[in-house]
């Protein structure tokens, strides 16, 4: 197996092992144009287009910039998204269909512009990518994906093999899509956007908003307001969901990727499975090399088996398929997966326009981000936009969202019974340094982690927003809603929403 010393112990994406900016907290009141909560690839986006345009804007952040979802991508810039494009011809039409087509493709020329005009150094390339299968159930559907291609116009077509010891039924390949480095990229632009007049908070936690028809007020966890004409939630989940529900119309997926190094030269292209377990091939230029990033393994979030067996399970394939050199990176993503597939991109709901949010990139948020920073730049200059409506967040559609609905709550319901139900035999006493699990504490179901220097922490897992129990995450040391998606740290901190509150820690010793 991998010729280093072990393998990374914690996550660590390759994107961020860079320098990037860092910004105050914001510690008074505000009042500008555009508030805008999150500085990943929506919020920056949005933010470097506005300012452009002369409107002052605020970009918060909760944590550090660019540590979201945005920071722990595979970053293919691609309209390729698995098999989608018959589904959607199926639920939307053709028209439609096409539409969500030229939207990313129109999102990779962005890109390319943008780094030529700003001379960003982000390994951008031209690369094809490519979906293959490898059973003929899969070839079937292959077949029929590439029938919706010919009705849209999109450049493709099918191949016997793909260049990897890997046994396919054949592969469908979209032409001409790309690649970068998603954060040497969006540093720039962020840069930029500082330059123009965009003002940026880091570790500035959006609690609330005062929803006022015409200057709502975004409230953060300090008890600061920030007075504005539009709010845009660019925060991965929406953090304001009252009117919007959009817990009961999203669930969130977990996936992973580690970064590796092989003794065998890249043939070049992007790939992705068909099947089941999913398996993501992709390479980007390191020190003088290729770093090989190998993806997949998706799952619903806090449900399925220990997180570590997904690296470990990546890691089997890319020395089966390509010899590990170096392990040197590992990391996992959140992401968030509409009803119908499609991205939620506009007014929080239809009485409130001057509330907009973007959410549901279910995986694919490299474009999905970029297009949506134009979307709600529109949206906040009075532009009308040939996109709005297919993204509208107001949107439904009877088929397939109404069986989806029901299935997915269903699949809540019976997490929250069975947490709630669960006998957990070990003593927080029992764990040892490194290890994290279900307890009993004071005769309840409880969370209990001993870091690596013997530290106890025990927390309440029971999760804030609707009251499942969270589960243990090995792979990223956290605690995870099965439900909805929330996740938390040793402390009971939240990550990832919906859930706002924290876990209550018990114990801490």
């Amino acid at each position: 197996m991998s010729t280093n010393e072990g393998i990374p112990q914690f996550p660590k994406p390759y994107w961020r092992d860079l320098d990037l900016p860092s910004f105050d907290k914001l510690d008074n009141d505000l009042s500008v144009d555009v508030a805008i909560v999150g500085a990943g690839i929506t919020g920056i986006t949005a933010a470097y287009l506005l300012t452009k345009e002369g409107v002052k804007t605020a970009l918060i952040e909760a944590g550090s910039v660019l540590n979201g979802t945005t920071g722990h991508t595979t970053a293919k810039l691609t309209a390729q998204h698995d098999i989608i494009y018959d589904e959607l011809i199926g639920h939307f039409g053709e028209e439609k269909a096409k539409l969500y087509y030229e939207s990313h493709m129109e999102a990779v020329s962005f890109v390319e512009a943008a780094a030529l005009e700003h001379q960003i150094d982000c390994d951008f390339s031209k690369q094809d990518a490519y979906v293959y299968a490898t059973t003929e159930q899969t070839l079937g559907s292959l077949q029929t994906e590439l029938d919706a291609y010919q009705r849209l116009g999109i450049s493709g077509e099918l191949t016997d093999a793909i260049p990897f010891d890997i046994p396919v039924k054949g592969a469908l390949v979209m032409h001409e899509q790309a690649q970068y480095h998603p954060l040497k990229f969006l540093r720039a632009l962020l840069e930029e956007a500082v330059k123009t007049g965009c003002s940026v908070y880091e570790n500035t936690t959006a609690a609330d908003i005062e929803d006022d028809e015409s200057n709502p007020k975004i409230i953060t966890k300090s008890g600061h307001k920030i007075t504005c004409q539009h709010v845009i939630m660019a925060s991965h989940w929406p953090f304001y969901d009252k009117p919007g529900l959009f817990f009961a119309r999203m669930y969130a997926d977990r996936s992973y990727a580690i970064g590796i190094t092989t003794g065998k030269d890249y043939p070049g292209g992007m790939y992705i499975s068909a099947d089941s377990p999913s398996r993501s091939i992709r390479s980007t230029p390191i020190n003088g090399k290729n770093l090989l990033i190998i993806g997949g393994e998706g799952h619903k979030t806090g449900q399925g088996i220990d997180t570590m067996k997904h690296f470990e399970a990546l890691e089997k394939f890319a020395e089966e398929v390509f010899g590990i050199k170096e392990y040197l990176y590992r990391w996992s993503a959140q992401d968030l997966v509409t009803l119908d597939r499609v991205p939620y991109i506009g007014p929080l709901t239809k009485e409130r326009k001057n509330i907009l949010v973007a959410t549901g990139f279910k995986k694919w948020g490299m474009t999905t981000g970029i297009l949506a920073g134009h979307l709600l730049r529109d949206y906040v200059a009075g532009k009308d936009n040939r996109y709005m409506e297919l993204y509208s967040p107001s949107r439904f559609q009877m088929d397939p969202d109404v069986w989806s609905a029901i299935t997915t709550n269903l699949d809540v319901a019976k997490h929250l019974i069975n947490g709630k139900l669960e006998f957990v035999p070990r003593e927080p006493e029992e764990l040892l340094a490194g290890e994290g699990s279900a307890v009993m504490f004071n005769g309840k179901r409880a969370g209990g982690y001993r870091d690596e220097n013997g530290k106890l922490y025990v927390v309440d897992t029971t999760c804030t927003h609707l009251g499942c129990e969270c589960e243990w995450n090995h792979g990223e040391k956290t605690w995870d809603c099965p439900c909805h998606g929330s996740r938390y740290d040793i402390n009971g901190e939240v990550i990832e929403g919906p859930a706002v509150k924290p876990l209550t820690l018990l114990k801490e010793e």
